[in-house]
């Protein structure tokens, strides 16, 4: 069952007779009658949900949504589409989950891909598998993997952010140093510029970037949450993410990063002046910095992120979102066509990339965007989209768990004390993952630890 595999249970192992699981069963029965129906039709397709025009509403807060929407509603004269731009993160979130409740969902919305467990827990999201399969190879295996839990496909990724290294080049020129291959490289190279500039700090990991080591733990290969049938494995103290934890605080001990909040009055001062040299983030980050420091334009360049083994060049995502067909939209197909138009069409996937400025989820996308010009933030960088290409084919999605919020919190709050008291990193990986078991087990879910 599509969504079986989220159900929570009491600890003797029946399931728990809440509201909200009630309605996760009701879900998970209106699932089932559509995989009954598709086994059902003889050509295979999904089956149809109405005749005639229909309206959907779509809640999404991208930029250029709204045009979007205009010109698939201009293409499609047998489906209307009403744009509501309802906020993002976690307000969007919680705006659907309580459109969910009061039974006023839209058709479809746009959600972060950290999100998406929660809403399917919620019930919110409709099993899309049988209208969308057919558009699995658009994507990389990656950036479906983010969508799909159990053979199960719960959205269309739209946008995605496989990360990569964004550096000052002038610098790294002036100091010898050549894109870092691997973080000890990347080590390395802030040891050499910081002996000869110690004004000079190498990039900053803020305390409350718990997503950010989520997806650099993803890359050492461990996953911070994982499911198995109705048994979430939570592995935040993982091995691999604690040596991760260690390696950074050796490199914050020794002065060569800081652990400051980012985009912050000061923090973008230092983007401007020159002594802040590089960003790990993801291939968003130049429409961002240009934002802040449009000065330095011609200055920074963007390289892969540094690997932990030089002979794996596996990256994770950061950020990323992706359109869900709500359990209770009463237009199931068109709206799957709209998403499927959007997110997986040549022709969204570049509106994706031109109105919206993101980079598509898509391969036709990825595609169209190695003929674009490169950010204004490094206009001299002409292979740009061909560097971005190339990172985005070797992707290890994120898994992650229902209850994000509370990781993000246990994470923020026991990295900030760790920082001020002198203390261990990888203690944050313990406390944070006590704080996920312990509310996973409150929930009623079936756990265990890596």
């Amino acid at each position: 069952m599509g969504r079986a595999q989220f159900e929570p249970t009491s600890s003797q192992g029946r399931p728990m007779r809440t509201k909200r699981f009630l309605k996760i069963l009701a879900a998970v029965a209106a699932t089932a009658l559509t995989l009954l129906l598709v086994s059902a039709c003889s050509d295979g397709d999904a089956p149809a949900s109405s005749t005639g025009k229909v309206t959907l509403r779509y809640w999404a807060w991208a930029p250029g949504s709204a045009e979007e929407v205009k010109e698939f509603n201009r293409t499609h004269p047998n489906i209307e589409v009403v744009h509501t731009d309802a906020g993002g993160g976690e307000q969007s979130s919680a705006k659907l989950l309580a459109a969910v409740r009061a039974d006023n969902a839209p058709d479809l919305a746009l959600v972060e891909n950290t999100a998406l467990p929660r809403m399917i827990v919620a019930g919110a999201p409709l099993d899309i598998t049988a209208y969308v399969s057919d558009v699995q190879n658009q994507y990389s295996s990656g950036s479906w993997a983010q969508t799909t839990f159990d053979g199960h496909t719960y959205a269309l990724p739209q946008d995605v952010g496989p990360m990569a290294l964004l550096y000052r080049k002038d610098i790294f020129d002036k100091y010898g140093i050549d894109d870092p291959l691997t973080w000890e490289d990347y080590r390395k190279a802030a040891a050499t510029i910081k002996a000869r500039n110690p004004k000079l700090t190498m990039a900053s990991l803020s305390t409350d970037g718990w997503g950010w080591y989520a997806a650099v733990a993803a890359q050492a290969g461990d996953d911070w949450w994982s499911i198995d049938g109705n048994k979430w494995t939570v592995n935040i103290a993982g091995e691999n993410s604690r040596k991760m934890m260690k390696f950074f605080q050796g490199m914050y001990e020794d002065g060569l990063i800081k652990a400051d909040p980012l985009l912050t009055p000061t923090y973008n001062q230092q983007l401007n002046n020159g002594t802040m040299l590089s960003w790990p983030s993801a291939v968003w980050a130049p429409g961002v910095i240009y934002g802040v420091a449009p000065k330095t334009a011609g200055k920074w360049a963007l390289a892969p992120l540094p690997r932990w083994d030089a002979d794996d060049p596996i990256v994770s995502f950061q950020g990323g979102s992706s359109v869900i067909v709500t359990a209770k939209s009463k237009h199931p197909r068109e709206a799957a066509e709209f998403a499927k138009w959007l997110n997986a069409g040549a022709e969204g996937a570049e509106m994706i990339l031109n109105v919206q400025n993101g980079y598509p989820a898509a391969l036709s996308g990825q595609k169209a965007a190695t003929s674009q010009k490169p950010p204004a933030l490094m206009p001299q960088q002409t292979d740009y989209y061909k560097v971005v290409a190339e990172i985005a084919k070797n992707t290890r999605p994120v898994t992650w768990g229902p209850n994000t919020d509370v990781a993000a919190s246990a994470f923020t709050d026991a990295m900030n004390a760790a920082v001020q008291n002198g203390t261990s990193w990888e203690d944050v990986l313990t406390i944070t993952q006590k704080a996920v078991v312990d509310d996973l087990k409150k929930q009623g879910f079936e756990t265990s630890e890596g």
